[in-house]
């Protein structure tokens, strides 16, 4: 990636604010709607509202973008839209209300990660293998949001949540006015029509393993902070666990760049997902031992760091040209959207139903499938990179 060429800092801020505004939602607006009173099953039902608006508004913006030309403007109409409606959730408590909002928010910050992706992956260009580490400062505006907003939670309370969610989202706007727009891929004569591309077999492997993956995380997402505070620790604790979870994947992200050309796709994603396995089974045996909940957070390097380099990578070779934003689409909507949102809803019942330990063994049995099926569906080989003419990043 040529330091001149790509402009670096740029797109790293969007990344910053996005994956900020992530630290502050998922792991505390489960606690801040328990303190609103809400049980298990409706926080489960509110969360997926949320992560299921990521279904529709992905593949809507995706078409537009590809259709008109104009990604970036779509990027900062949903971003600057999306903090306009996560405002009225300052006041917000009762289910409908929150349940329109958290819709309307959702339908417009969803729709801008996939179209800011394939911009970024336009500005690499053949060097894509360099994605991770633009990428990493996403996971550095996490673990800023949820070690603040830790010691935040813990001297002012939980009602400082959505104000400083606000704040983030509002920074997430200005970073999209700044970030700049690149040269669309060029199509060719030879490219394949979406459906034909979506409907090879390893693509449909790929696309059911990466959507197993994410559903597993449904628990995650929705209860882990209730989960750990439920046992004792607290708010700072917490953030701190979350905190260790993000700094593995970036050590994780300033490696990729290797890893990917050396050691292939199938290898490292069905590594990922056998770690899942691992990290769930460990989260629902021992929630009292501050070691292991440790270790299971340092897999997070592997579940989501390795995964999501090797799959942006596979999304942009799968689907180029015309296809591109709507395959960053599908790829957002059927993952973080369709996995995430029927995971969270799920979770909430199992967790009211059964417990919070077989709910975690769920979700390894989930991860446990998708292992097995990435490992079948797959390309081997190793990845074929262009090397930079200029010095890298």
């Amino acid at each position: 990636m040529s330091s001149v060429a790509t402009p670096y800092w740029r797109l790293a801020a969007f990344y910053f604010f996005f994956f900020a505004v992530v630290g502050g939602l998922v792991p505390y607006w489960g606690a801040y709607l328990r303190s609103l009173g809400f049980g298990a099953a409706a926080i489960g039902e509110l969360i997926a509202i949320l992560y299921a608006t990521k279904i529709i508004a992905p593949n809507i913006w995706g078409w537009l973008a590809d259709h008109s030309g104009r990604r970036m403007a779509t990027v900062r109409l949903a971003s600057l839209v999306a903090a306009v409606a996560f405002a009225g959730m300052l006041y917000a408590q009762s289910y409908v209300r929150l349940a329109l909002l958290m819709a309307l928010f959702g339908f417009f910050w969803n729709a801008a990660l996939p179209q800011f992706e394939a911009n970024t992956m336009n500005h690499l260009g053949a060097n894509d293998h360099h994605y991770s580490r633009i990428r990493l400062w996403g996971s550095m505006g996490f673990i800023a949001a949820v070690t603040v907003l830790g010691e935040l939670t813990d001297r002012m309370g939980l009602h400082i949540v959505p104000w400083a969610l606000l704040l983030l989202v509002t920074g997430l706007a200005g970073a999209s006015l700044v970030a700049p727009s690149a040269p669309a891929q060029l199509s060719d004569a030879s490219h394949e029509p979406f459906r034909r591309v979506l409907l090879r077999p390893n693509v449909l492997g790929f696309l059911v393993a990466c959507y197993l993956l994410q559903a597993s995380h449904g628990p995650f997402y929705v209860f882990y902070s209730i989960y750990l505070a439920d046992h004792g620790y607290s708010g700072m604790a917490i953030g701190a666990l979350w905190a260790v979870g993000v700094l593995a994947e970036i050590m994780v992200f300033l490696k990729m760049h290797s890893w990917l050309p050396r050691f292939g796709p199938r290898r490292l994603m069905t590594a990922a997902l056998a770690l899942a396995v691992v990290r769930w089974t460990l989260v629902g045996a021992f929630p009292d031992w501050i070691l292991l909940q440790i270790m299971a957070q340092l897999l997070h390097a592997g579940t989501f760091g390795v995964y999501h380099a090797v799959a942006i990578s596979l999304i942009n070779r799968f689907f180029t040209g015309p296809n591109q934003g709507r395959g960053q689409a599908l790829y957002s909507s059927l993952t973080f959207g369709a996995g995430v949102a029927s995971g969270s809803l799920a979770s909430g019942y199992l967790w009211s139903t059964f417990g919070e330990a077989p709910t975690w063994y769920v979700a390894a049995a989930l991860a446990a499938t998708g292992t097995v099926l990435a490992a079948r569906s797959l390309p081997q080989g190793r990845w074929a990179v262009s090397l930079p003419s200029q010095r890298s990043v």
